[in-house]
Parts: C-alpha cells; structure tokens; sequence
C-alpha cells in the first residue's frame, strides 16, 4: 500500500477530513505528522527563512518529521485561492518551493495549484491526475473526492457544536473530544486557524480561557451568512479569505451583546495581521478588545498574565453595568 505523508499545519486543519478521506479511498495509507512540539518548531525554525511568519517555520518542521516515515509521497498542496475573487497569504504560495529548496531528501511531492479564484477548471484536472498515481478508474476518483467532502462537512457540523476545528478532527477520527463547559464570560477569539487551533503556536490559548471561565466564541461558530452580511459593510470587499471571515466574525460579535470582549491572536510577521487587526480595532467601537502577537519567542507566562488582567476587567465591567 502506498503512503502519503500530510504535515500537520497551516491549511491541514481546514481541509484534513477532505484530503485524508480521498486519499483513503483511492486505497492509499494516509500519514499525518505529530502534534506540534519543542522538537519541531525547533527544526522548522533552523530549515526555514527568519522573514516567514511563525505557522510556516512550524510547517517546515512537521515537514522534515515526515520525511522519516518511508512515505511514496508527500503531499503539499499550492493554497493560491478557496473560494471565487478572494485569495490566501501569498507567502504560502510559495510555500512548497521553499521547502523543496530547504529540505534534502524529500519524498516524490504531490503539489496541486488550489487556485479557485476564477474557475475550478483546473483544481479538478490536478485532483484527475494525483488521482490516476493510484488507479485508472476516473469513476473511482470522483467518487473518492465527493466522499472527501461529504467528511469535510461532518467536521465542519462539528465546530457548531462548540469544538474547535481540530477538536472536531479528532473527534471526527474516532477520539473522545469533550464539550467546553459554560463560563461566566463569553470571549469572542479572532485568528487564523493554523494559528489558533495548534496548542503549540497559541500557547492552548482556547484551553486557557476555558480553564479560567470563558466561553470561546470562534469564527467557525458564527452563521456563514451573517458573517458574510458584516463584512459586507467595509467600503471596499476584503479580497483575503481568512481576513474577510475574520473581519466579518468582529463585526457580528460587535453587535452582541452576549459577547463580553474580543481577542486577536495575531503572528509577528503576518502582513495581513497588522492590516485586519487595525480595521477590526477602528469598527469595534467601545467594545473591549486585546490584540496578542506571537511569535517563537513569546513566553507562555506573560500571555496568561494578558488573559487574566483582560478577564478581571471583563468582570468588573459586568459588575458596574449589573
């Protein structure tokens, strides 16, 4: 049985379900790469170029921890667009050529263009033929892709339940996730998700306002259409995908009331970051809002320090306006 190596970063946490599942399908032993560690941050950090942003240094090093697992091949996917007249970082179209420039040795990769700006044309032709590296059958190939989406969408029911994204993923792949308790403040979390969902690059931010009596509210939550509605607002349509959603989730929890304060967990080096993070701040108005910027540098310590001094004044607002 052939092997396919998935790192475990950047745009795995929104597309996992679909790629394992096509892969699984056209009969091929999908290998993802651990939970992010000390020991791959480290290595990413040393193969990667110091001007990339934090998620990518992290994606070299789950990278270089497949290369030892005897894989056929290596999937690295081009993510250029998602969705029609939008876009992704363009750092991570590029991506895949850095790393076939930085790391000895790899694996044969798989690397289609996901470029969905205009038309699918293409991305479909890409997915025919990484499909036809397994088998002939172009019946069965389709048949694997729509099965990959149909997975897609049980994780994406998932995270409306309350999980997060990669909650979702695992309790989509068969482990026992359990539902974040209620807490007496409910805090809106803005970010992208290969920031937000790894528990290395976040420093488990979700699971430290859990454990101090928040209630998460993440962008997966929010209605699609009501997001989309909000950023419909802004003067000019935001052509980034994760910044439009993001923007849009802001500008929905703006007008709750149920939300208590808003936080921004941005990556030092993020261009899109500086940029959303300043429109987000100038529409909030007088709700309260805290922008953190990690990077490999940032210590846990002084993060918590922000959270705690953010939710004590979150508690004494509610106290005042009771």
């Amino acid at each position: 049985m052939k092997k396919v190596g998935i790192p475990q970063g950047l745009f795995y946490y929104y597309y996992y379900p679909l790629w394992k599942t096509y892969f699984q399908e056209l009969g091929v032993e999908v290998i993802s790469s651990s939970d992010t560690n000390r020991k791959i941050v480290e290595r990413g950090i040393e193969l990667c170029v110091d001007e990339a942003c934090f998620p990518v240094k992290v994606y070299f090093g789950h990278v270089c921890e497949l290369c030892a697992c005897g894989l056929d091949y290596l999937f690295l996917p081009r993510m250029v667009s998602v969705e029609p007249r939008s876009y992704i970082c363009p750092k991570f179209m590029g991506v895949p050529d850095m790393i076939r420039a930085s790391i000895p040795d790899l694996p044969p990769l798989i690397s289609p263009v996901v470029d969905l700006s205009k038309t699918d044309k293409n991305y479909k032709r890409d997915m025919e033929q990484i499909g036809r590296l397994f088998t002939n059958r172009s019946a069965k190939i389709k048949q694997a892709y729509l099965r990959g989406l149909e997975e897609l969408d049980v994780c994406e029911k998932l995270t409306k339940t309350g999980l997060t994204r990669a909650e979702a993923i695992e309790r989509w792949e068969g482990k026992a996730v359990p539902l974040a308790m209620d807490g007496d403040l409910r805090i809106g979390l803005l970010g992208h998700g290969y920031s937000l969902y790894d528990r290395v690059i976040s420093l488990n931010i979700i699971n430290r306002l859990r454990e101090m009596g928040c209630q998460v509210q993440l962008t997966e939550m929010i209605d699609q259409r009501m997001m989309e509605e909000q950023a419909a607002t802004l003067p000019k349509r935001m052509f980034w995908t994760l910044g439009r959603k993001i923007v849009g989730s802001a500008l929905y929890m703006k007008e709750h009331p149920s939300i208590d304060g808003i936080i921004y967990l941005a990556c030092f080096g993020c261009g899109p970051d500086s940029l959303i993070g300043e429109v987000v701040e100038r529409k909030l108005g007088n709700k309260p809002w805290m922008m953190l910027t990690l990077d490999e540098h940032t210590g846990e310590a002084g993060m918590i320090t922000r959270l705690e001094a953010f939710c004590d004044m979150l508690r004494r607002r509610k106290m005042v306006n009771a």
